[in-house]
């Protein structure tokens, strides 16, 4: 442990050295991995393997922050004055009003940060290392020097190390060496002075597998790798603001304009009444803090957060704030099948060699299989006993059985064989030390097929699986009654129809290949022996059905892209309900020209189309470009390195967190943990719900505020003889302005939200319409509460006992009343009133309770009351101040039953 403990700074460069010098070096062991303990102490030695994260404001400098704006500094200067002109109780008001001002936007501001640091926890990469002799999938954070890392293609390398081990390995280094090009890895010892780009017996963290798979000793983690180096060079650039955020910056913008006009106008109108000019100064001041919503975008941010949060508790990681927005615009979702629409529970159901098929279901748990149909001999054919070791070892997933618990690492289709071996008598490690690997040739997505050569006693063996039409192309025999013989055409022809009638029953078809050979070293995937084919069966999920439904709903077309044979694909689509009948038109891959060669028609049957079969990446990428050309929202779903320039190029690339690799993850805006289609569903819902939840408050808000601007305003320039002064204007802004927005912000959402179309990417948070709808419901609140003082003061009192101070009383509690009541007008008019998403927030009726209580407070105390120059109240008032305040929320409602407002 010693040598280790110099790493970081005396470890000579390992591409310099052995493996197994390494190996002593890092006290490692290049075939077990590290224990438990050793990994424990690594991890006090080194830390967490992550490149430092950009430093984070103190919470002190957060908070100092709340104090900075504009709109600060205006009431820090009326405090000021206040206090120069020994007006004590303003001036003392105006600091509360300042200081819980700031404590509140601290508060937000903390409890976005808190959310988005819960979701980074979320999103952690894995790893796959060997420890203790097994392999294991751990978060990349656990890494430590000395680790095993297993690398195969899409594996995003969390970590520099040694290559020890390569099956035609290649790497892409871009994002360190700028070469775009992947390069081809080896294992053997290389010079010291070796540039870093051809260190070729290396990887390093940030680099991705594009090709094969390997074994590598871990020499350096967190900021002992080259990219925590570089880390160590770059400032962090200033993050973006979201496309959200920019527009609520630029309603600020509009709304001061038009706050600084008025408040003017209201310090003239002040002067000219000859009202003392600190009073009107200070009204106008306050009037702007009344204005202008200062806490938008922390209100907005946290919206998006705890959205975000509600999604990842539905097992959706969004990456970004602003994919938020564009969830919220998707109209077309173009999905893989597999694990996506369908359960990915992968188990062989059908078994066809040469004079022999059954339908079986594989029990590994009992180690049986349970034949469905006759067996016909199949367990005594020499042709079934091959396909079982192809099963076996051609593959690179893991499968065993723990106490009675399934352990699998890899692809579903893979574990799914291994399953099936075990579950007819074979052992899996056993067969693997009988058989040990010399080369692979990985399955890719343009050859369709998968290679790997063992050793077989004195010689070697090739065995070969993949789609049925690419590997009968390599084969010349197929092996039966235990011979290889000729494969005739029609042989081949009865083997494709063979699949076309497994795969119309929905399941997916893999073909088995053998070879005996006296090469040792390369893979020669030619004159091939045919063994048969195994038909895998992975059903729809059950809730995918009313995913779709509600999609067709929302308005969202949804595109199946899959490998699979297009007879599978028309299958499965039909009996999810993306297609009705069997004459839908499905595009195969071979049909599929490049972007730039597409004719018109070929363009329209795109569009139209809902099933594309035996897709490549590239056709997927096609595809995303002409949906996108056409002014379509495209959401993509991927899974493999090959599919990240589609996920990159879709408005929301979606990779899936079972089965994806990190790559994909990686430039995904979103990631479905449990590859779910209805989660995708989920998260568009939730999309448009956030958006919706940020326009009822922005619409709340700016209504709530501009009734106030209206009614300072309109009592200035008719010189009535009362007016709110500055410290009431303050108070209602601070009960008004944050509880019921913040109740707004996390509203579980309109019942009817996935029953309109998708609204458009560049729609703006208000609408000429919400503009309109807003005004009026600000023109109500303020004749109503105008209203109030009048009834008061000419029906309800004897003029003779009326005092400017009731017309005060009865102007501050209507206004607050209309406004807390006006919350009620933010809910959907298309379901029942109190049925729809505002009355049925728990938030919301909290929200009014907690103000109601602060109101109450201010009665009881005469200290508060008379800080707000409140006077005497009893039930004559209460009834005035009552009744107006539920006839704006009556009237308002009513405009909006008619339509007349939004």
């Amino acid at each position: 442990m010693a040598k280790t403990q110099a790493l970081p700074h005396t470890l000579p460069n390992p591409h310099a050295l052995s493996p197994e010098e390494l190996a002593t070096a890092l006290a490692g062991n290049l075939e077990k991995g590290l224990s438990a303990q050793e990994i424990e102490a690594r991890l006090k030695q080194w830390g967490e393997n992550q490149v430092d994260k950009q430093q984070q404001e103190s919470l002190l400098v957060v908070l100092l922050h709340q104090f900075t704006g504009p709109i600060t500094f205006l009431l820090l200067a009326a405090m000021g004055l206040s206090f120069l002109f020994q007006e004590w109780l303003d001036g003392s008001a105006i600091l509360l009003v300042i200081l819980l001002n700031g404590f509140i936007g601290f508060f937000m501001e903390y409890n976005a940060r808190q959310s988005m640091e819960a979701l980074r926890e979320m999103a952690m990469v894995p790893a796959k290392v060997l420890r203790g002799g097994r392999l294991e999938e751990i978060s990349s954070e656990h890494i430590v020097p000395g680790d095993v890392l297993f690398l195969e293609a899409g594996d995003m390398i969390s970590a520099d190390a040694r290559l020890f081990h390569t099956m035609q390995l290649e790497v892409n280094e871009s994002a360190l060496t700028g070469e775009s090009l992947p390069i081809p890895k080896k294992i053997e010892v290389l010079p010291d002075s070796q540039p870093l780009a051809e260190r070729v017996n290396m990887v390093f963290k940030g680099s991705f597998v594009t090709k094969g798979n390997g074994h590598a000793l871990v020499t350096g983690t967190g900021m002992n790798t080259e990219l925590g180096q570089i880390a160590n060079l770059v400032q962090s650039a200033q993050q973006s603001a979201t496309p959200l955020e920019k527009k609520l910056e630029s309603f600020s913008h509009k709304l001061i304009k038009i706050t600084i006009f008025l408040c003017v106008l209201v310090f003239g109108a002040g002067l000219l009444q000859h009202r003392p000019w600190m009073e009107s100064l200070t009204t106008a001041i306050a009037l702007a803090v009344a204005a202008i919503p200062e806490g938008l975008t922390i209100v907005a941010t946290l919206a998006l957060a705890q959205g975000m949060l509600r999604m990842a508790r539905h097992q959706v990681i969004v990456k970004k704030l602003s994919a938020v927005e564009t969830l919220g615009s998707t109209n077309v979702i173009c999905t893989d099948k597999t694990g996506t629409l369908t359960k990915n529970e992968i188990e062989v159901n059908r078994i066809v060699v040469a004079g022999a098929e059954a339908q079986i279901r594989p029990n590994p748990l009992k180690g049986e299989i349970i034949f469905l149909s006759d067996p016909q001999h199949l367990q005594e054919k020499e042709s079934y006993k091959q396909l079982l070791l192809c099963a076996v070892l051609c593959n690179t997933a893991r499968y065993e059985i723990i106490n009675q618990q399934e352990k699998e690492v890899g692809d579903p289709v893979e574990t799914g064989l291994l399953k099936f071996a075990l579950a007819a008598g074979l052992h899996l490690e056993q067969v693997k030390t009988q058989y040990p690997k010399l080369a692979e040739e990985s399955f890719n997505s343009e050859t369709k097929v998968m290679g790997t050569l063992h050793r077989n006693g004195d010689q070697a063996v090739i065995y070969a699986k993949g789609a049925l039409e690419e590997l009968l192309q390599r084969c010349t025999h197929q092996l039966t009654n235990g011979q290889p013989q000729a494969l005739t055409p029609q042989d081949r022809e009865e083997w494709q129809k063979k699949e076309e009638q497994i795969a119309n029953e929905g399941l997916k078809v893999l073909a088995f290949a053998y070879k005996d050979t006296q090469e040792t070293k390369n893979i020669l995937l030619e004159e091939l022996v045919f063994l048969g084919i195994a038909g895998l069966l992975d059903p729809p999920r059950e809730d995918v059905k009313q995913a779709l439904a509600e999609c067709a709903s929302a308005g969202i077309d949804v595109k199946m892209i899959t490998g699979d044979h297009p007879a599978t694909a028309r299958n499965i689509a039909e009996q999810v309900g993306i297609t009705k009948g069997q004459q839908a038109l499905v595009i195969h891959g071979s049909n599929m020209p490049a972007y730039d060669q597409l004719s018109e028609q070929q363009k329209k049957e795109w569009l139209e189309s809902a099933v594309f079969a035996r897709v490549s990446p590239r056709q997927k990428l096609d595809l995303v470009t002409l949906l996108q050309a056409n002014q379509m929202v495209v959401g993509m779903t991927g899974d493999g390195v090959n599919d990240a320039p589609a996920l990159k190029k879709a408005d929301i690339g979606i990779a899936m967190g079972i089965r994806g690799t990190q790559v994909a993850q990686e430039v995904a805006d979103m990631i479905l943990q449990d590859d779910s289609f209805p989660s995708i569903v989920l998260a568009i819902k939730q999309g448009r719900i956030i958006f919706d939840n940020i326009r009822k408050f922005v619409i709340f808000l700016l209504s709530c505020n501009l009734s106030e601007l209206f009614l300072v305003t309109m009592v200035s320039l008719l010189a009535f003889d009362f007016q709110l002064v500055p410290i009431q204007i303050l108070f209602i802004n601070l009960i008004t302005d944050v509880l019921p927005a913040l109740a707004l912000g996390v509203s579980p959402g309109n019942p009817t939200v996935m029953k309109h179309k998708p609204r458009h990417l560049e729609e703006p948070i208000l609408k000429n319409a919400h503009w309109i709808s807003l005004v009026v419901y600000a023109a109500v609140i303020s004749a109503c509460v105008i209203g109030a003082v009048s009834f008061g003061h000419w029906v309800v009192y004897d003029q003779s006992d009326w005092d400017l101070n009731y017309s005060n009383n009865i102007l501050f509690f209507t206004l607050i009343l209309c406004q807390l009541w006006h919350v009620f007008n933010m809910g959907s008019t298309k379901v029942a009133f109190y049925r729809n998403e505002v009355f049925t927030n728990k938030y919301v009726w909290l929200a009014l309770l907690l103000c109601v209580g602060i109101l109450a407070l201010v009665l009881l105390v005469p200290t508060l009351a008379k800080a707000l120059r409140l006077s005497s109240f009893d039930k004559e008032m209460a009834a005035v101040i009552l009744g107006f305040s539920l006839l704006s929320f009556f009237l308002n409602l009513a405009l909006r039953k008619l339509k007349i407002i939004y």
